[in-house]
């Protein structure tokens, strides 16, 4: 069994106004509206834009995050993460020790980006940084950005030297990746995005890293219960289904290659949150309110049955 339950994990966009600062009452809105349909979900990966935030908009935001999520109770069934995103373990420590004192114990990391990590210094990095926190669990976010991308033969060195390393958040298609995760490290719970979910769910229990999720929640679970059923013809009808409507709606848009947040505020509104401002924190950008509406059209137009539903 993974040591982490499976389930559909959501990423909170941060909507900042034209100062550049959280705007509070949008951003509660929007984790409300999340809840609406996810209760697993968290802050500050790239999408959340965790890379850019300075410590104040970081304690900040972690505030307002623990009040809509853990404030709500043991009895709400919500499962809030934060995300830290850093150049060294001093700098990551740092940052998870804010959010450890705010109350959460659940979090994900990533390696520092600076310089890519080699065997000694992956190991003294997770010790390190785990170690500091033994009663708190920790999802490592695997992307090419940190200079490495860790194999399964990675993590199963990990496993035993890390004890509270539980997950794994790995985006990218195709069979040879869950292949690799959940063949050399099953005992971890491999979040998948949307094109590699079905396959790992033929290979052993996976769970969903959603980008799609906020726009689509109804497709999203139809998605994730066919994977943790067995349904074999309507997982991969559905995988099918995600691959034409995320290329459809956007479409030329992804040749622009902006960073992640840029369109995962995109998917927030086209999901029914209209209020998310599309701006990102300097220096990135953001898509225009043209933009936006020319794929607000294509969603609502050529693909009504994936459109979001009301609760």
């Amino acid at each position: 069994m993974p040591r982490y339950p499976q389930a559909i994990l959501i990423s909170c966009e941060i909507p900042w106004d034209e100062n550049e600062e959280m705007m509070e009452d949008v951003f509660r809105r929007e984790i409300r509206h999340v809840l609406k349909h996810f209760n697993h979900l968290y802050v500050f990966g790239t999408a959340g834009e965790g890379y850019a935030v300075d410590t104040r908009r970081f304690r900040q935001i972690v505030t307002v995050f623990h009040e809509e999520t853990l404030g709500l109770g043991e009895s709400a069934d919500v499962h809030p993460m934060v995300g830290v995103i850093g150049l060294s373990t001093a700098n990551v420590i740092e940052r998870l020790q804010l959010a450890y004192d705010a109350g959460f114990r659940v979090f994900q990391i990533s390696l520092p980006p600076w310089g890519a990590l080699n065997d000694t210094e992956l190991l003294r990095y997770f010790t390190d940084v785990c170690g500091n926190f033994p009663d708190s669990q920790f999802l490592h976010y695997n992307l090419p950005r940190a200079g490495r991308v860790l194999t399964g033969v990675d993590y199963a060195r990990l496993i035993e030297a890390v004890p509270n390393l539980v997950a794994t958040k790995n985006t990218g298609g195709g069979l040879a990746r869950p292949a690799d995760l959940l063949g050399h490290a099953p005992e971890l719970q491999h979040f998948l995005g949307e094109e590699g979910f079905a396959h790992g769910c033929l290979l052993g229990e996976c769970s969903i890293l959603s980008a799609l999720g906020p726009m689509t929640p109804h497709k999203t679970w139809e998605l994730f219960n066919a994977g943790r059923t067995g349904q074999v013809e309507e997982l991969v009808q559905l995988q099918h289904g995600f691959y034409q409507l995320l290329h459809g709606v956007f479409g030329s848009l992804f040749a622009q290659g902006l960073i992640d947040g840029a369109y995962d505020k995109m998917l927030m509104r086209l999901g029914g949150f209209e209020e998310m401002p599309l701006a990102l924190l300097s220096p990135y950008q953001g898509f225009t309110e043209a933009e936006y509406q020319a794929c607000r059209s294509r969603f609502y137009e050529q693909f009504p049955d994936w459109t979001p539903r009301s609760t």
